[in-house]
């Protein structure tokens, strides 16, 4: 078995193979006893899991901004409180509170069970190390989670309900904060013109373009996924024409690629309607309208409709633009 440790040095992957990319697992683990990794490749059907070493919440970020992880294993030596810590920090953070943890505790006691079990991660595990019930928790939890409905399936960002959470609280501990909700362009034409697979497809090619650029220019920003198309990002007001120009620069240097390179050469998409009526649709752009709250909004209900204004105003204009709404409240 060959370790690889990239040189930010918290970067491991059991084996090194051709087929570790495609990994049907893909862990965050935590290891203070040194043993979690062979346990963990000794269960059957886990032999090819990626498996990614982190000390510190930070790297645990810098992991999860990269890969999709399925669940963070946390597995202490002495005691609980680091761990459950862990799991706090984790549940506290926007972008990880998403993937489910786990802790194993070898060496337990009555009061550590009842810790590990009141600790909020998603699961607690303990004693002798089960392969098969291990495998069979974790495939609980994993459905589990795909059934939660704060979190988008597709793009597995926050969801409305946590959207609307986000944005109470900030409003109700009266933060300035720019909210950002970006909408594709001719998505609808393109998704039926390419069909579902690839209107997929682009929706997370889009989820990672936003969250990437976000969390980079902003870390801790929020990012959430309305629903279809639409997308919504909560910054600081200072960020908006760092983060908005470089994701339309991205996404505008990106999409032509997912067409056919006729389509491409043309810059449009023939098709035709249901009544036989052939339509010309340009090549898929976004709309991002702005809207700064600094005080002078009480809930969400005002914010929504002077987005959805902007936002009609914005997809009039050709190409990907944002702009940010300047008027006061009306």
């Amino acid at each position: 078995m060959e370790v690889v440790t990239n040189k930010q040095n918290f970067l491991t992957t059991f084996p090194l193979s051709k087929q570790v990319r495609r990994a049907a697992n893909s862990i965050a683990l935590f290891d203070e006893v040194g043993e979690a990794t062979s346990l963990v490749l000794g269960v059957p059907g886990w032999e090819e899991t990626l498996i990614f070493n982190f000390h510190e919440l930070d790297d645990l970020f810098k992991i999860a901004l990269r890969h999709k992880i399925d669940f963070v294993l946390l597995c202490p030596k002495q005691g609980l409180p680091q761990a459950i810590d862990i799991v706090r920090a984790i549940n506290g953070h926007m972008s990880l509170a998403t993937i489910p943890t786990v802790i194993y505790h070898k060496e337990q006691t009555r009061d550590e069970i009842k810790l590990g079990l009141q600790s909020g991660a998603d699961d607690y595990l303990w004693g002798e190390w089960d392969g098969e019930l291990f495998q069979l928790r974790i495939k609980m939890i994993s459905e589990n989670a795909k059934r939660d409905i704060g979190i988008n399936p597709t793009s597995e960002l926050p969801g409305p309900i946590l959207i609307e959470q986000e944005i109470k609280q900030r409003l109700a501990d009266k933060q300035e904060f720019a909210v950002c909700y970006l909408d594709i362009d001719n998505f609808k034409a393109y998704n039926d013109y390419r069909g579902y697979f690839y209107g997929d497809r682009t929706i997370r090619l889009v989820a990672r373009i936003v969250r990437d650029i976000v969390s980079d220019l902003t870390p801790g920003s929020f990012v959430g996924h309305i629903g279809g198309d639409d997308f919504l990002y909560l910054l600081p007001p200072s960020k908006v024409d760092a983060v908005c120009s470089n994701i339309i620069k991205t996404f505008d240097r990106i999409i032509p690629y997912r067409y056919d390179e006729d389509d491409r050469n043309r810059g449009q998409i023939v098709t035709s309607n249901r009544r036989g009526e052939t339509e010309i649709y340009g090549l898929l752009t976004i709309s991002i309208a702005v809207l700064i709250a600094n005080g002078a909004f009480t809930h969400l209900g005002e914010m929504a409709h002077m987005l959805a204004d902007l936002k009609s105003y914005i997809k009039s204009l050709s190409g990907s633009n944002y702009v940010i709404e300047r008027r006061k409240k009306y």
